[in-house]
């Protein structure tokens, strides 16, 4: 275990994952600020994972608030390399899915590491929300409509996501506070594909917010961190509204 200032801990944790041929162990960051509002779990878009350097910016903005998050590999070694072999092979054989696509699998996998938050002593009893990019998002919008999960899940952020690729019964089992963030000059589809998922989701609290120049990737200055404030924002204003219930 990696210990950072008394302020902050950063751990390294293995994940279990069931598989029909034994569990899976995935390896995911775990990084915990003291006295944590609660705990986001990022789902990676097609061919990202933990190391990614967006999506680290943002999780760094979410620890300086006081959230603790976890990136996890959602694919295995196995699997991304299996996926780089066949990249080009896929339109040759109808109906093959690459891992990364596979959105049933990447949702699965994410269900199950949410179940391990609920467990381990670190994590468990905190509030919980899922911060998805492009095709993440479609995994963590799957989970949360999954039975087993809907109701340890308090919020969802997305960045650039792919919400056009959830069937629209999964959205409309979909009750909690809603997120959607797009750039202003993303693809024309995936602001339509956002506006349109986003009537279908059943929660009264939802919103999409359209950062102006900013495209898909948010590379242009200060795009990305408008995203972490955005972001930081709804999650602790929706953690904060359970507390006071609770209290």
């Amino acid at each position: 275990m990696e210990e950072g200032s008394k302020e902050l801990v950063k751990v390294s944790v293995y994940i279990p994952i069931p598989n029909s041929g034994g569990p899976l162990i995935q390896q995911g960051d775990l990084t915990i600020p003291n006295k944590p509002k609660g705990i986001i779990l990022f789902a990676h878009g097609s061919g990202s994972g933990r190391n990614s350097p967006r999506n680290r910016l943002v999780a760094d903005t979410l620890n300086r608030d006081g959230l603790a998050t976890l990136l996890v590999d959602l694919l295995t070694p196995e699997e991304e390399g299996s996926d780089i072999i066949l990249e080009k092979q896929r339109d040759r054989i109808p109906g093959f899915v690459l891992n990364k696509f596979n959105i049933k699998l990447l949702a699965s996998r994410l269900v199950s590491i949410t179940e391990w938050i609920t467990r381990n002593s670190s994590t468990k009893g905190l509030l919980l929300g899922y911060f998805g990019a492009s095709t993440g998002t479609a995994a963590a919008l799957i989970a949360t409509a999954t039975d087993s999960v809907s109701n340890l899940v308090t919020a969802i952020v997305s960045r650039s996501g792919r919400p056009d690729l959830v069937e629209r019964n999964d959205l409309k089992q979909i009750r909690i506070p809603t997120l959607f963030v797009v750039g202003g000059n993303d693809y024309s589809e995936v602001i339509d594909w956002n506006k349109k998922a986003l009537r279908d989701i059943a929660s009264e609290k939802k919103k999409i917010v359209i950062v102006a120049n900013a495209t898909h990737l948010f590379e242009e200055p200060g795009a990305l961190e408008e995203v972490a404030r955005l972001a930081s924002g709804w999650f602790r204003c929706f953690f904060q509204i359970e507390d006071h219930k609770l209290s």
